[in-house]
């Protein structure tokens, strides 16, 4: 009797035990979902956790390192960095979020940092440095930040500067590849600024973020963007003529967001870096986008945390 007694128990207690919830392949938090101006929103920045640790920082923008913090999330395994571009909006934190990492290792730490070629557009006095460049510029012998490198643990940027020259054709570069982790790449186009549009894969499931694109980006956009699980595009301009016509040289508008969606099979849409015209005017926003896509529909806010 007492030995019955005891599996009795050992059976309940293995009936009892709580279930622990595999952690997904794929999950995204919002550092940041808005855009240049100071409207309570930080800027453009997300971090990618792969099988549940933050591996994949995407863009940086100014307002990300303190969201960082009122996530509660930890930096610590974060070793790749993906920019689309090199506006303020989208890097500017970047000192910030390295020196994070340090502290929350305290170690040697190696960093794989993506980003587009650079450029002096001609006729123009426009400048854009490439990635690497950039890099050197905050964190090399002569940086501004060259503190950094030995701050607490000697930190390696391994620095890879992609193609950002749109071209009919092109498809997209496998850039990084770990186990069943893939990112890829194609030129995006934002005006005169390089852009890169970036898709991350890891165990059945995709993110792919447009970063700034104008029309121009679309047909690059479609290829990376084919059947992904979550689609991330930015929301900053409403419909023409709403818009300062220079704002749809630089964005896209919320009818061509729509057919993007609907003709990449993009699973769900995340429109994100929004404008006060966006945030403002969600069900003209979200009417546009329908008339094309069917799928779910989201408006990004700091510090949530999706699973497509």
């Amino acid at each position: 009797m007492g030995k019955v007694l005891h599996w009795c128990a050992l059976w309940l207690t293995v009936i009892a035990a709580p279930v622990l919830a595999e952690e997904p392949p794929l999950s995204l938090t919002v550092l940041g979902s808005g855009g240049p101006g100071a409207v309570g929103r930080a800027s453009s920045g997300y971090l990618v956790s792969v099988d549940g640790a933050p591996r994949i920082l995407v863009d940086a923008g100014p307002g990300t390192f303190a969201r960082l913090g009122e996530t509660g999330l930890s930096l610590a395994k974060t070793d790749i960095i993906l920019l689309t571009h090199l506006h303020a909006d989208h890097a500017g934190e970047l000192p910030g979020l390295i020196k994070a990492r340090a502290v929350a290792v305290r170690a040697p730490i190696s960093f794989s940092i993506f980003g587009p070629q650079g450029h002096q557009a001609k006729g123009e006095d426009s400048y854009f440095p490439a990635t690497s460049r950039f890099v050197d510029q905050l964190f090399g012998r002569q940086g501004a930040f060259a503190y950094l490198s030995d701050f607490s643990g000697h930190i390696t940027f391994n620095i890879k500067d992609l193609p950002s020259n749109p071209k009919a054709g092109l498809k997209p570069s496998v850039i990084y590849s770990e186990g069943d982790l893939t990112i890829r790449a194609i030129p995006g186009h934002h005006r005169d600024a390089p852009a890169v549009i970036y898709r991350i894969e890891h165990g059945g499931k995709s993110i792919t973020f447009t970063g700034d694109i104008d029309s121009k980006g679309h047909d690059d956009l479609k290829t990376i963007a084919a059947g992904t699980s979550l689609l991330v595009f930015n929301a900053v301009v409403l419909d023409p003529p709403a818009a300062p016509p220079i704002l749809y040289t630089l964005h896209t508008a919320p009818t061509d967001i729509g057919s993007l969606a609907q003709q990449s099979g993009a699973g769900r849409l995340l429109l994100s870096h929004l404008s006060p015209a966006t945030d403002q005017n969600r069900t003209e926003v979200e009417a546009a986008i329908r008339r094309s896509y069917s799928g779910p529909i989201k408006f990004a806010e700091d510090k949530e945390q999706i699973t497509p």
